[in-house]
């Protein structure tokens, strides 16, 4: 079933545990998420963004989701993330998405409010809630690179203005995450995570986990942390399996154990993904 609203979020909250995200860039990435959900009974959101329509193509991509979503037996939002176009946010939200991230992290204080504002205002009348980011978590939400510590992190200060002056649902934050893995281990900032928890009345983001230590991620968890965005994992265990069963199917051309084969790995990915972020819940 399609899930909408923030109920999600707020459940999370409440028990200590998150919301995984899940990127999806085919049809096979879409089943395979589904299938996590239904196989662990947990609620998930499926990552259908800006980036990801590159490869797949905005409207075959929104179709995909949205009709995997509604026909699932599991709660699955669908989500555009990172979207810098508004005119691509009032797409999705007249498709059907429950909720959009508008990313103006890039832009400075004054114009990511507006920019914000005006997404909003877009996808709140159609009961679409909107995420924001305020900060820059650097590195390729779509290639593993060897990302750097953000030189931008959100300020608890700012981040109380931002919300109360946007009006946004959720906030992905910049406290030392990055997009992608690096060379050497990454830290958050719990301290100032903490802060930012106190400072905003809402769920908070976290994109870039990959790597992240696990008591990095449920610390990360305890100070409202209720959605995080995956994505290097799936991709590590789609890649892991085409290399080896390649060379099986080259012979006989067999594209589709191919494609079967990294579904399996990228549902088993994404079910391990859910229980290191829900427990034993």
């Amino acid at each position: 079933m399609l899930a909408r609203g923030t109920e999600m979020l707020a459940n999370a909250l409440v028990a200590h545990s998150a919301v995984p995200a899940f990127a999806t860039y085919n049809l096979e990435m879409v089943q395979a998420v589904t299938a996590a959900a239904e196989q662990t009974d947990r609620p998930v959101i499926m990552l259908a963004g800006a980036s990801h329509f590159h490869h797949a193509g905005r409207s075959a991509l929104i179709s995909l989701a949205l009709q995997a979503a509604h026909t699932s037996t599991a709660p699955v939002g669908v989500h555009l993330d990172h979207s810098r176009d508004l005119a691509e946010i009032e797409e999705c939200t007249k498709a059907g998405y429950s909720s959009v991230m508008v990313d103006g992290s890039h832009l400075p204080f004054e114009d990511n409010i507006a920019l914000t504002r005006a997404a909003v205002a877009i996808a709140r009348p159609a009961g679409v809630w909107v995420e924001a980011e305020l900060g820059a978590v650097s590195g390729d939400e779509d290639v593993s690179t060897d990302a750097t510590p953000p030189q931008t992190m959100t300020h608890p200060v700012e981040a109380a203005e931002f919300v109360e002056r946007t009006g946004v649902d959720a906030l992905a934050v910049a406290v030392g995450n990055v997009h992608g893995l690096t060379s050497t281990p990454m830290y958050l900032d719990l301290q100032r995570l903490a802060a930012i928890q106190s400072a905003v009345p809402i769920p908070l983001v976290l994109h870039g986990a990959s790597g992240l230590p696990h008591q990095q991620l449920s610390a990360a968890i305890d100070c409202g942390v209720a959605k995080v965005n995956i994505n290097t994992e799936l991709r590590q265990a789609y890649l892991a399996v085409v290399q080896k069963v390649l060379p099986e199917v080259l012979s006989t051309h067999d594209s589709v154990v191919l494609r079967r084969a990294g579904r399996e790995a990228v549902t088993n990915a994404a079910v391990r993904s859910i229980h290191a972020l829900t427990g034993n819940l």
